[in-house]
């Protein structure tokens, strides 16, 4: 898009509290030079999709480290909702709230963007966004296929044997099994009008990202894993 041309009335929102738990002050640790925060602030600002991009925090620090970055902090998040109890959509609710009651301004769309997605590109929030768009969908968030086929997954039974969970699936090849995709945990675009309580709907598409642009981190193998992963996408290695 042309820096002139008027931006969509779209609304980046990425929540990131100061209390992190597994990885100690994860929002804002360094990956691969910077923190990880900034990949998620860049790849939204440069993909020229919203009105403003904005971080929602209750932690001072990452308020400054996201401003470094380019991303606006307005208000900051409720004692309420920084809790280890409030959920992604308590945040949006309370942003958007807040973006009515002190300055006035309501948006159309909105994208979540999680704060420790580093592999995270702007092609893909293109894609989901167009794919809201042309398609009427509520909300569009990047899935990944299951690494192993779940059918053929195995349980253990009260004599602490396993046991397969839909046997009937025993003798049958992988390729014959239907693919099983989850979340990518990196964005989830949606509808304002249209999410009320949850964003994912009865009418949620999706995109289909590939293994190697995928990383759930919850502790260091995770982190070094997501590391060898960008460097791979980038060329860095």
């Amino acid at each position: 898009m042309n820096n002139n041309i008027q931006k969509p009335n779209n609304l980046c929102i990425i929540p990131a509290r100061g209390g992190s738990k597994r990885i100690p002050r994860k929002n804002i640790r360094d990956f691969l030079g910077k923190p990880i925060i900034a990949y998620s602030i860049e790849a939204a600002l440069k993909s020229d999709l919203f009105q403003e991009v904005m971080v929602s925090t209750d932690d001072l620090e990452i308020a400054e480290v996201a401003k470094k970055y380019g991303a606006k902090v307005p208000f900051m998040r409720s004692e309420e909702n920084a809790n280890d109890f409030a959920g992604t959509m308590d945040v949006i609710r309370e942003v958007l709230d807040d973006y009515k009651k002190l300055q006035n301004k309501t948006f159309q769309y909105g994208c979540c963007i999680y704060p420790t997605a580093p592999l995270i590109q702007q092609s893909h929030i293109l894609n989901g966004y167009k794919k809201m768009v042309e398609e009427k969908l509520f909300s569009v968030l990047p899935v990944v296929a299951f690494g192993y086929p779940v059918w053929r997954g195995l349980e253990f039974t009260n004599s602490n044997t396993v046991q397969m969970v839909w046997p009937e699936n025993q003798n049958k090849r992988s390729q014959d099994l239907k693919p099983v995709y989850h979340d990518s945990g990196q964005w989830y675009w949606f509808d304002i009008a249209n999410i009320k309580s949850a964003l994912f709907t009865v009418n949620t598409g999706a995109i289909i990202l590939a293994e190697e642009e995928v990383q759930d981190i919850d502790n260091d193998s995770d982190w070094k894993m997501a590391e060898l992963k960008y460097k791979f996408l980038h060329n860095l290695v």
